[in-house]
This record gives structure tokens, C-alpha cells and sequence, in this order.
């Protein structure tokens, strides 16, 4: 039996980082204005959706608070925030067969990690490349060859975004599968791009992933 090293994208892949967003923003709608915070909320992520600017908003309706602080609790609160359908079961299937896990995801240490923490999964990964910490954002190889090992035979890599995600670990002979965006990706997903930036697969839930590896 292949010794197989499965890893993962975090945002997008593993959870929707839609998810965190309103989280986040529900902190923020109780610290400046507890009493009416629900109907803040809404407001908020309406003008999100709008692709207005949430906190120069906020800044000027709330001048009790600056945009530095508002940004801080944003990228430091503990999320409220969820594993995506079929990725508990998952991770832990593939952990009980033996498999290594991995996970690579770009952004700052605290939020990548508190997001990690909320979703209480970091104990199953056997090493997690966050960008901040490690110096380097994907799609550079040092965030992809940290998990070469002898002893193993074939690596999966499984994400969301062709811009970044899959080029490098196609350079390093990687089997490539991509998550298909549902509606709820924060950044669009798209596939024009040449050839070595595509997935060798594309699934449309966690689930169909077991019929790959």
C-alpha cells in the first residue's frame, strides 16, 4: 500500500471564509453599537455584498473607533465559523487509514490559527504552513516541497483557487483537485489559465474526494 501525504487548503476548501467574514462582523456590530448590533450586521454585509467599504463606514458613522482598531478585531477575533459539508469526515477518515495530512494556508498567524482552533482540527495535520509564519505565500515551492519525504509514495492537494493553488504542486508531479465554488468563495474562481495552472480533477463537494484518492 502507497504511503499517501494529503494536504489541504484551509479557506474556501476546508470552510467558507464567507463564514468567518460575518463573524467577524458580528463582533464588531456588538462592540460599536450593542443595542441595534443585529440590524448593524445586516447593513454591514449588505454594503459588503455592494462592494462598498465596510469599515471607512463605520469609521465615519462610529468615530469612536478607527479603522486600525476595527481592522485588529476583524483579523483577531475567535470565529464562530464551521467545517464545510463532508470535511469532518474526511480528515478523519483519511487520518484513520494511516495517511499524513497537511495544510498550507495563506494570512496572518493569528487569524489562520484561531480559525483553525475554532474548527478544532489542527490536532489531524502532521505539519501547517501559514504564510506569515513561514515568509512565503503560495504559490511559492518552499510552502509545497516542506512536506517532501522519502517514504512517501504519492501527494494529493486538494483546494480552491487555480490562480495559486495548483501550479506548484503540478510542477512537482501532485495529483490536483479543486474544490468547485457553490457561490459562497470570496474571491471568484475561474479557469482560464494555461494548462500548469489547472486541477487534474475538480470535485463538487469533500465527499467525491474519496473516489480520487
Amino acid at each position: 500500500m502507497k504511503a499517501k501525504y494529503i494536504i489541504f487548503d484551509l479557506d474556501d476548501t476546508l470552510m467558507y471564509e464567507i463564514d468567518y467574514l460575518k463573524s467577524a462582523y458580528k463582533e464588531i456590530a456588538n462592540l460599536v453599537d450593542k443595542e441595534n448590533q443585529e440590524k448593524l450586521f445586516d447593513l454591514m454585509f449588505s454594503k459588503y455584498q455592494k462592494g462598498e467599504n465596510v469599515f471607512d463606514f463605520l469609521a465615519k458613522d462610529y468615530p469612536k473607533y478607527s479603522i486600525e482598531q476595527l481592522l485588529e478585531l476583524y483579523r483577531n477575533h475567535y470565529p464562530n465559523v464551521s467545517l464545510n459539508e463532508g470535511a469532518d469526515n474526511l480528515l478523519k477518515k483519511l487520518k484513520s487509514k494511516g495517511n499524513k495530512l497537511g495544510l498550507i494556508t495563506d494570512g496572518r498567524s493569528v487569524t489562520q490559527r484561531n480559525k483553525l482552533k475554532a474548527l478544532k482540527i489542527e490536532d489531524l495535520f502532521d505539519i501547517i504552513i501559514v504564510s506569515e509564519e513561514f515568509g512565503s505565500t503560495k504559490p511559492n515551492e518552499r510552502n509545497f516541497k516542506v512536506f517532501l519525504e522519502n517514504e512517501i509514495d504519492e501527494y494529493i492537494y486538494i483546494a480552491d483557487n487555480p490562480q495559486k493553488d495548483f501550479v506548484t504542486p503540478n510542477k512537482l508531479g501532485w495529483i490536483t483537485i479543486c474544490l468547485l465554488d457553490k457561490g459562497y468563495n470570496i474571491h471568484f474562481q475561474g479557469f482560464d489559465f494555461q494548462k500548469e495552472y489547472l486541477p487534474r480533477f475538480k470535485v463538487n463537494s469533500l465527499d467525491e474526494v474519496k473516489n480520487i484518492i
